[in-house]
């Protein structure tokens, strides 16, 4: 039986004591805890990149084409997305892997945490890669409209290789939830067996 966010903790009196190789296992997941305070310091720093970028944006209104300012928000989306990949991989990661957040209840909790799990998770995770990549993707396809002129930062060879790669992270993210359907349509027939 795996515990999720709802189920409910036996009472201390019905909690069996670990014995000491097992407890020292199991308290092992404890040593996560310095990389998620560690990500939340990146996450810190994403908000000190994102109001740098949003203050050349405000001083640079007037003077900067329509190109540049579309780069300049695609440039806060981007960074916007990866604090989002922050929080999911920081609360997400956290509650699964280390202990409970035991939100039930805060007006604040996350919508996708009360049903969160490493499968879950993973499926995320690679959405919000996607997303992050798109950005990227787009960026480089507006900056590649001066190929031809050379005033572009790219090369055709790069432009191509940043939409392979953007190619294998969708059919990575195809793959992954695959195999969360395929082991999700497993469990509900061997549940159904069961209770035949």
């Amino acid at each position: 039986m795996s515990l999720t966010p709802e189920t409910p903790l036996p009472p201390e009196s019905q909690r069996k004591a670990l014995r000491p190789i097992p407890l020292l296992i199991f308290s092992s997941r404890w040593l996560q805890l310095p990389l998620y305070i560690g990500l939340i310091v990146a996450q810190g720093v994403y908000v000190v990149l994102f109001l740098k970028e949003l203050w050349h944006l405000f001083a640079h209104a007037f003077d900067f084409s329509e190109q540049q300012i579309m780069l300049a928000v695609l440039g806060l989306i981007d960074v916007v997305m990866i604090s989002n990949l922050l929080v999911m991989v920081i609360v997400g990661g956290y509650e699964t892997f280390v202990s409970r957040l035991n939100l039930e209840g805060h007006p604040d909790q996350p919508e996708w945490l009360s049903h969160v799990n490493a499968s879950v998770l993973k499926i995320k995770l690679a959405m919000a890669i996607i997303g992050i990549s798109s950005i990227h993707l787009l960026r480089t396809f507006i900056e590649a409209g001066g190929l031809a002129s050379g005033k572009s930062g790219y090369t055709e060879t790069g432009v191509m290789w940043q939409t392979i790669i953007h190619t294998v992270f969708i059919m990575s993210a195809i793959g992954i939830a695959y195999v969360d359907k395929l082991s999700n349509d497993s469990a509900e027939h061997a549940k159904q067996v069961v209770s035949h």
